[in-house]
């Protein structure tokens, strides 16, 4: 008899976890496999990507009323006699106004939302929370399921989530996945009585795939003029990415005369900031934010250099990509940096600040030679990871 999985996660609207998943589930056996997907939102621009075999299971009617602005959303409660979600929706709103740190505004204010939640009545062979915090919390409290897996995509010590909480639902996990040995010793020191149940699956990339999927832009679409050097970032647009850093590190190359265009895929919360920030540095021509890209790797791939200017990061899907299509690598040294680029070799490794980085990528735009090598360097590399899936399979048991 096949298995029934289910896997949870916010959205599939942008970022490495999202399109991690989506690899993941291109890959399942469904013969084996029966799989459910939950999401808080059915929009995003993955949502196309998802396998048809995959089930996409229904928001519950109190959900969709809890996602309405607040006003509309408690007038809802109150004239449907649920003056107790209508406490919560305020609760909810008030937490996410008053904390300032992401990650745990979303823990402190989960209990508010899963108030608008009603148990899955299915029971599922495993339940897997795809994305840590919220994915993980909804597994633990309202799926049946003969094993519940939970899954952190990032350094846990830089979220800034407050690990007293976490420790309760992961307690009830039996197994805790993350995507490199660096996140997993992370995990092992945070959480030395959950050691045991750590395991590092990387994220799924097919090159095959990949290089498919580039080869479907056949112009230039960078607009460049002459031989002016392309670099490209591609992340969500908030503070943990760095942007702020490649800002000024533009401003740095541009008063150096250097001949280039750096773009940046992706969207997010801190666009208006950056947006702010690349006025006022005067970039405006040489630094610009794309927006989201269905199929980024036309762009990576006509790209001359890649630049992740990250502060913190697990494993990041995108370097996996730009290797692939076979691009010098600038990054900075965030802790799972050694994890993902052999330094000098297959790119650059350069501090935490906007004058290594301006002085890295300098170095890539000017030393054709080295740019060449590393090239050719990452062709020669066995860079698919498909094989990954066989180490869920094996916690599925």
């Amino acid at each position: 008899m096949k298995k029934n999985l289910l896997f949870v996660i916010p959205s599939l609207s942008a970022g490495g976890g999202e399109r991690s998943l989506v690899n993941l589930l291109s890959q399942i056996d469904y013969s084996q496999y029966n799989v459910d997907l939950f999401l808080f939102s059915h929009e995003g621009l993955f949502m196309d990507l998802v396998p048809e075999e995959v089930c996409v299971l229904p928001l519950p009617d109190s959900y969709n009323r809890f996602a309405l602005p607040l006003k509309h959303s408690v007038t809802q409660f109150l004239l449907a006699g649920r003056a107790s979600l209508a406490y919560n929706r305020i609760m909810f709103s008030l937490k996410n106004r008053t904390i300032k740190n992401v990650a745990l505004r979303e823990q402190l204010s989960w209990k508010y939302l899963s108030s608008s939640m009603k148990n899955v009545m299915k029971q599922y062979d495993a339940a897997i929370g795809y994305l840590e915090k919220t994915s993980i919390y909804y597994c633990v409290e309202k799926v049946e399921a003969s094993k519940k897996i939970g899954w952190v995509h990032t350094d846990y010590d830089k979220l800034g989530m407050d690990p007293c909480f976490d420790i309760n639902y992961f307690k009830k996990l039996d197994h805790i996945v993350t995507v490199s040995e660096e996140c997993a010793n992370i995990l092992k020191r945070r959480f030395p009585d959950q050691d045991e149940k750590v395991n590092v699956i990387q994220n799924i990339v097919s090159p095959t795939v990949i290089n498919q999927l580039a080869d479907e832009g056949h112009v230039d679409v960078f607009n460049r003029k002459g031989d002016e050097i392309v670099v490209l970032s591609v992340g969500r647009l908030n503070d943990e990415k760095g942007f702020d850093l490649a800002i000024k590190a533009c401003k740095k190359l541009v008063d150096q005369g250097c001949n280039f265009q750096w773009n940046v895929i992706g969207e997010g919360e801190e666009r208006e900031n950056l947006t702010k920030l690349i006025m006022e540095y005067g970039v405006e021509n040489h630094f610009k934010l794309l927006g989201l890209k269905p199929n980024p790797y036309p762009y990576i791939k006509q790209a001359d250099i890649y630049a992740q200017t990250s502060k913190f990061e697990g494993k990041s899907i995108a370097i996996d990509e730009a290797k692939i299509l076979n691009k010098p690598i600038l990054v900075t040294n965030f802790s799972t940096a050694n994890d993902q680029i052999k330094n000098g070799v297959e790119g650059l490794i350069v501090e935490m600040n906007s004058e290594a980085v301006a002085s890295g990528i300098e170095k890539l735009i000017k030393e054709k030679r080295l740019r060449s090598s590393m090239s050719t360097h990452l062709s020669g590399l066995q860079l698919g990871t498909e094989e990954e899936i066989e180490k869920l399979y094996k916690l599925l048991g």
